[in-house]
């Protein structure tokens, strides 16, 4: 026995000291000898200074976050902006209509004066960063309870944030890294004043739709096109009529040069959140719980959506960029489940853990620190087991479900001023918000839809949860009706506010409290119940262990250049054009072509229907100078690139610095991903900068966008 666990100890080890250097997501301002080293053995040909700085114009000030969730690139002089069309869907679906249907034909501004504005989108550029770990954690020892622990840290935390934002002018944050043993601080300059310039037609940019998400190979126009705006001084500014297109501080220029196996690619953006040092306990938490209650809540709402969708092209409109956003993690969780067991990431985190045990138990300081590690980890994620579920029913089938329960969650706090008999003036200041925002709520609401989807979704929540989990009023009705919440929906549609908006226009003029209200008064039983749950579940809390586990493999493994998880930070991932063998006599090229598309074609099919233009031009195999030496227009490609969600939008990156694609997913292989890094099969599906140009010149003619582009031949 000693021998075989020395044995697992060699290979675990082995394979942290040998990882790929494709993988990991980087601070760029912190890019080392070594990887720097490692990037420029792969091909790239730029410094340092040249990707990151802030003494000159670097990659970096061409990267934005976009829109809180995604990431966007400049590709001109004058603030024009790229990013993934499901990133700004919800925009171009805003701006629709069935008389102007945006979605299915797409939009071309053919000048600026056509460019159209969009009320809550903006875009954050890093402008600062420092490493304040030390003032964060000033005051802190390892005596003190978590909760006297979490307290100083955040009063510390606060106090910086506010200076730092008034010194540098922008918005500040702290960011824990490496699970609590690392805080940085970002400074953003964000602009509010966003356009819409450009989309391509639903079967560009939404070919494939659900059944190709997440999935290799894809035949994707992935793209959609803003402009920033600035004050005429150049600083951020809301949006004015006198603002002007913002003079870029650096952007990208796009090559026409194409893609070939082996070539150096780089991914800069804004990933969102990995869990690559997590316990096992948390792998099985996803296997067992968290993926399957997410798919069997969502895989009820999307019945409901498309049964309604495909019935009328009103609704269609209203629910396309809702529908999209739910169906994306239903997929991403049916994938994650089954891609974590194939591919054995519970069993490598309990090899990790027994060879963290063995190089604890070696040493009498070790164990006076990590000795308990372990057990509490253990004992965290046996205690979750038994809430997790009905926690994600109560979100994803309760207060996340129907869209006027998720609705009256905005209403809590006038309601209780109202309770409380708060003095009107202040009532009636938060009823004219509330008013503002009921209409864009209503502007993309179908009550039979949500009817269906509510009545759907609660007959789930009362089946699948245990009765001494259900919130209260769930149970009682389903208790009454044997299960069937349709006659208790169908009342509480006839009375209640947030469903009709002459009702809620009425009531927000008048304002009394809602408890009478039966889709407030369900709203508030699931909420309060959720709240109870949460309460008895926080009672075990593993954030000690969880640092101390972080901080021990780190201890444990010092010639490892760790990265750290993704949380919405800049980050920067190198690799290379590469073809994928995922599994036994399985082999993908590394690009798909426009053929490609046309042999997916399927005429009025809502995810397979090309467009008629698109069809023309390839009949005539009309592509220009975009199409490859062998005469084929290149779709996407892969690349070896180390991303995750938030990273829809990210510019791709040749070793000169100029932009070859535009990335958009990850492969159904490596849907584990985000827990585990699968070296052999992990793969980065991409957009090729070549059909973003085809597109906006042969099929769109858009030539004033033409016009302001950088093309390297």
């Amino acid at each position: 026995m000693k021998m075989k666990s020395s044995f697992l100890f060699i290979i675990v080890m082995m394979s942290y000291l040998f990882m790929r250097a494709d993988e990991g997501m980087w601070l760029p301002y912190s890019i080392n000898g070594q990887s720097l080293a490692e990037m420029q053995r792969l091909g790239c040909k730029l410094t340092a200074e040249q990707i990151f700085s802030f003494n000159q114009p670097s990659l970096k000030d061409a990267v934005v976050q976009f829109g809180g969730g995604c990431t966007g690139e400049l590709i001109s002089a004058e603030g024009l902006l790229l990013t993934n069309h499901h990133c700004g869907l919800g925009q171009v679906q805003a701006h629709s209509s069935v008389e102007h249907d945006y979605l299915q034909e797409g939009f071309w501004a053919k000048n600026k004066d056509e460019e159209l504005p969009n009320k809550g989108l903006s875009v954050s550029f890093l402008s600062y960063i420092e490493d304040v770990t030390a003032t964060v954690l000033k005051g802190v020892n390892e005596n003190m309870s978590e909760a006297a622990r979490n307290e100083l840290i955040a009063k510390n935390a606060k106090k910086l944030i506010k200076e730092r934002s008034k010194e540098k002018n922008g918005e500040a944050e702290i960011v824990e890294f490496y699970k609590g043993n690392q805080y940085i601080l970002f400074v953003y300059e964000v602009y509010n004043d966003v356009r819409l310039v450009a989309c391509p037609p639903w079967g560009i940019g939404k070919f494939g739709a659900d059944t190709d998400n997440w999935t290799w190979p894809r035949h994707k126009g992935d793209f959609c096109i803003f402009r920033v705006y600035t004050a005429p001084d150049g600083s951020p500014a809301e949006y004015a009529k006198e603002n002007v297109p913002m003079k870029s501080k650096h952007f990208l220029p796009i090559s026409l040069k194409g893609v070939k196996e082996g070539d150096y690619a780089m991914i800069m953006g804004y990933p969102g959140s990995t869990d690559r040092y997590s316990a096992s306990g948390a792998v099985n938490n996803v296997i067992e719980y968290e993926g399957p209650a997410i798919v069997d809540c969502r895989t009820t709402k999307l019945a409901q959506y498309r049964k309604h969708m495909d019935a009328d092209p009103e609704v269609f409109i209203k629910y396309a960029s809702k529908q999209a956003s739910v169906s994306n993690y239903w997929k991403y969780y049916i994938g994650q489940v089954k891609q974590l067991s194939r591919n054995k990431v519970y069993e490598k985190r309990v090899e990790l853990e027994k060879a963290f045990g063995k190089w604890v138990g070696e040493n009498a300081e070790r164990k006076a620190k990590y000795g308990a590690v372990l057990g509490d980890l253990a004992e965290y994620w046996d205690y979750q087991s038994k809430f997790k579920k009905a926690l994600i029913y109560h979100r994803e089938a309760g207060w996340r479900g129907g869209e006027a329960v998720a609705f009256a969650v905005r209403f809590s706090k006038i309601n209780k001023m109202l309770e409380d008999k708060a003095p009107q003036a202040d009532v009636a200041d938060l009823a004219a918000g509330l008013k503002s925002a009921a209409r864009g709520y209503f502007k993309d609401y179908d009550m039979a839809t949500d009817r269906d989807v509510t009545i759907a979704l609660l007959n789930l929540f009362y089946k699948d949860i245990p009765a001494h989990q259900l919130p209260p009023l769930v149970k009682k009705v389903g208790d009454k009706n044997g299960g069937d919440f349709t006659a208790f929906v169908d009342k509480a549609f006839a009375k209640s506010v947030f469903v009709d908006e002459n009702r809620l226009d009425k009531w927000l003029d008048a304002p009394k409290p809602l408890s009478k209200d039966p889709i407030f008064a369900l709203m508030y039983d699931i909420v309060q119940n959720y709240l109870t749950i949460s309460d008895v579940a926080e009672q075990v809390d593993a954030s000690k262990a969880e640092r101390l586990y972080m901080q021990g493999l780190m201890e444990m493994d010092k010639d490892k250049n760790f990265y750290p998880d993704a949380n919405f930070t800049m980050r920067l991932t190198y690799g290379s054009v590469q073809s994928c063998d995922p599994s036994d006599a399985v082999e993908y090229d590394y690009v798909t072509t426009l053929d490609g598309v046309m042999e997916k074609h399927k005429p009025g099919d809502w995810e397979f229907n090309v467009p008629a233009d698109l069809i023309k031009l390839w009949e005539k195999k009309d592509y220009g100078r975009y199409a490859d030496k062998n005469g084929n227009l290149v779709v996407n490609f892969i690349t070896t690139n180390d991303i995750t969600g938030g990273n829809s939008g990210s510019p791709v990156i040749d070793a000169e610095g100029n932009l070859i694609g535009l990335a958009f997913d990850g492969n159904w292989e490596a849907m584990s991903g985000d827990l585990s890094f699968e070296d052999k099969v992990q793969r980065t599906i991409c957009m090729d900068a070549r059909y973003l140009l085809f597109i906006i010149d042969k099929m769109a003619n858009a030539q004033n966008i033409m016009s302001e582009l950088k093309i390297v031949e």
